[in-house]
């Protein structure tokens, strides 16, 4: 005869089961519903749009004055000078940033990896630069407390090193003070380990300037119509919209000349403030657009040449952009549409696309995780088609 207590035991140890077993569908469901929700507001970040006249101009390299734009009040359309002769140019240099946070001891930092490579591999073929930097702190594989390990060990890195021996280089910058703990002395947390990054990319930009790339964008044509600015034209930051609603400037991408007016009041905005009580992307999203915004209310002219949302940050990071870039292709004709886009433009799917950010933060655990070199080489993704050009026959 079956007692309570070994009834209540069966109860509790099936339900265990189910749950353990049933969590990815659950946790992967709750947020589909999370984040598709009517309150959500993400249909506004999705919203169609038109890019304006000086949008595109700031595209192509021509001169739009900074008040005239097709969004504004009184109506009038922009107008654009087609003049070749230009100012000092934007570094055609790239930067990118990885490692600040030692996965050794955090495991949530993550490692230099397949992806990585990719993304800085595809820098370096679509950019052509003069040279890329990895700026970085922990880089080793496997990971080791010791900031001074050898960075060579990871073998995404030494790849690089040896196939691109003139173009890459590896810059170290050392571990603050106290690692792991903030000014207080609290335990630094994960925002503001990217608070860190966000003011790092500033003061190598403000002392270098050049191009700086997260980890996670992918360039699939050449920088070089951003990057020699007309002699008209003073702005001397560029910077991508995103969402469909213009909703931010984002710090993804940045390019700018070195000592660049607007680089350094960004970079002041960070100091004396506790990031840790703003929304985290509001100093790396949010506020670049409204000191750009503030710049035109004062007629002083625009800093920053601001691009369409399809420049960089098309499709958006929302759930349901997210699984279009990922969802297979179900035919062969639709394959074939999408192949044929991206030859018409260059390395992109749609016309203005010089690059696409892969939103790791939002599509690592359902997607970018999963991508291994055969996994993009035969499985049919709007994404995977996108990069499958930068893969190498050995991997």
């Amino acid at each position: 005869m079956v007692t309570k207590t070994t009834r209540r035991l069966l109860t509790l140890t099936t339900s265990f089961v189910l749950t353990y077993l049933l969590f990815p569908y659950l946790y992967y469901y709750g947020d589909y519903i999370r984040q598709t929700n009517p309150f959500s507001g993400q249909r506004s970040i999705e919203q169609s749009f038109t890019p304006t006249d000086s949008e595109l101009a700031c595209l192509r390299g021509h001169h739009v004055l900074p008040n005239n734009d097709l969004n504004n009040d009184n109506g009038h359309p922009a107008h654009s000078s087609t003049s070749t002769s230009t100012s000092e140019p934007i570094p055609n240099m790239v930067h990118f940033i990885y490692g600040l946070s030692n996965p050794h001891s955090d495991h949530s930092a993550g490692h230099f990896d397949f992806l990585a490579y990719l993304a800085v591999r595809a820098a370096l073929v679509s950019l052509q630069p003069t040279v890329v930097n990895l700026h970085y702190t922990y880089l080793s594989s496997p990971p080791s407390p010791d900031a001074d390990a050898d960075p060579l060990s990871n073998p995404w890195i030494r790849r690089l090193a040896q196939r691109w021996p003139k173009k890459f280089k590896l810059v170290h910058h050392p571990p603050p003070p106290e690692t792991g703990e903030d000014s207080r002395g609290n335990k630094k947390s994960e925002t503001q380990y990217a608070h860190m990054s966000d003011t790092l990319r500033l003061q190598i930009l403000l002392e270098e300037g050049g191009v700086y790339l997260d980890i996670d964008v992918f360039a699939f044509r050449s920088f070089s119509p951003l990057l020699s600015r007309p002699a008209a034209d003073s702005r001397d930051t560029i910077l991508g919209y995103e969402g469909g609603n213009r909703w931010g400037l984002c710090n993804a991408v940045i390019a700018a000349r070195p000592n660049a007016t607007f680089v350094r009041q960004w970079l002041e905005a960070y100091e004396d403030v506790d990031l840790e009580k703003e929304a985290w992307n509001y100093r790396s999203v949010l506020l670049p657009k409204k000191l750009a915004e503030r710049k035109e209310e004062g007629n002083r002219g625009q800093d920053v040449c601001a691009l369409p949302p399809d420049a960089f940050f098309w499709p958006t990071w929302t759930w349901r952009h997210v699984e279009w870039m990922h969802t297979l292709l179900r035919t062969k004709e639709e394959k074939e549409y999408w192949e044929a886009q991206i030859t018409r433009n260059e390395g992109g799917l749609f016309e203005n696309q010089l690059a696409y950010h892969a939103w790791g933060q939002m599509a690592w655990d359902r997607h970018l995780k999963w991508l291994t070199p055969g996994v993009i080489r035969k499985k049919d993704t709007r994404f995977n088609l996108l990069v499958r050009r930068f893969l190498e026959d050995d991997l």
